[in-house]
């Protein structure tokens, strides 16, 4: 069962529990650099750490490692093709697809959608 926050915007809903994708380059936290943690704008679990994002010019943020066992994957094929769709684990929130044509260590592109993601400075 989903836990949906009745907060979310129009577009979070559309994106998290529609499965939709907002427009590349849109998100303010393409160009984010603090020091901090991205949490599920859903239900505020702690899914990446500030060090393992990067710029990948997919026009999404984009990182290189979650922090464990917080999502849940499935096979989406809803381009024809075969992608890995990644899920809040905590509330099923919809946040993105897993690539592999990232950067070392991982090798793995976490393609977020960054209306999914609340960012919390380190002060």
């Amino acid at each position: 069962m989903n836990k949906k926050n009745l907060n979310l915007t129009a577009e979070q809903k559309l994106v998290m529990f529609e499965e939709g994708t907002e427009p590349p380059g849109t998100s303010e936290l393409n160009n984010e650099k603090r020091e901090g943690s991205y949490h599920c704008a859903n239900c505020g679990i702690k899914l990446f750490d500030s060090k393992s994002k990067y710029e990948s010019g997919s026009g999404w943020p984009s990182f290189f490692e979650s922090l464990p066992e917080v999502f849940e994957t499935k096979t989406d094929y809803l381009l024809g093709y075969a992608r890995t769709e990644y899920h809040c684990k905590n509330c099923q929130a919809h946040h993105g697809h897993i690539f592999d044509d990232g950067p070392q260590p991982t090798g793995k592109r976490y393609c977020n959608n960054g209306v999914c993601l609340i960012f919390k400075s380190k002060k």
